[in-house]
């Protein structure tokens, strides 16, 4: 949809005004922690190991899971287990164990179906406006439209663009397909 580039590549946007998609999230945040005094993303991250039905990897720093809000089929979220706002809040073996969980995560999706598998991902932290943000949390989103195979592709049109997205599976069951993968990067015959 709109990708006209076949090859991996990345944009980092910064603009003086908030996107409406993250000023929602900013204020859903920030309402939370005001009503709670906690962290809205630390408190989700925490319901969701108890139940671990939509966990895709783990380790000592960071879960990758399929959120239950999830509008594609295999949309997954990187969420840091430590109160961390910003990526360069890091310390060095959370560098070491993001960089190991997108490699694991990248490797299921390519695996699923046995193809480079595309997808779009973001990162979200604190606005850089020099204010406090304990209601932010850091996470990134992977957004990949492939279906059902490598060549079913999701695209959002029509009445899931102007009304309400669809989901084609549920959040536990792309969890499951995606966490009963091997974590080895697939090669290509």
């Amino acid at each position: 949809m709109g990708c006209s580039n076949p090859h991996p590549h990345g944009q980092i946007w910064a603009q003086s005004s908030i996107p409406t998609q993250v000023e929602k999230t900013q204020n859903s945040l920030k309402a939370y922690f005001d009503k709670n005094q906690s962290n809205l993303l630390i408190d989700y991250l925490n319901e969701e190991l108890n139940l671990k039905e939509r966990i895709v990897i783990e380790n000592e720093h960071f879960v990758a899971l399929v959120p239950f809000w999830a509008i594609w089929p295999f949309e997954t979220m990187i969420i840091c287990k430590r109160h961390v706002i910003k990526i360069t809040d890091f310390n060095a073996e959370e560098v070491s164990a993001f960089a190991v969980i997108l490699k694991q995560l990248t490797s299921k999706y390519d695996n699923l179906f046995e193809t480079s598998f595309p997808y779009s991902s973001g990162i979200h932290q604190a606005p850089t406006d020099g204010e406090l943000h304990p209601e932010w949390q850091f996470h990134m989103h992977f957004y990949p439209p492939l279906l059902r195979s490598a060549t079913v592709k999701k695209f959002m049109v029509g009445y899931e663009m102007m009304g309400e997205s669809q989901r084609d599976i549920t959040a536990e069951k792309s969890a499951k397909m995606l966490r009963d993968l091997s974590d080895v990067h697939y090669k290509s015959k």
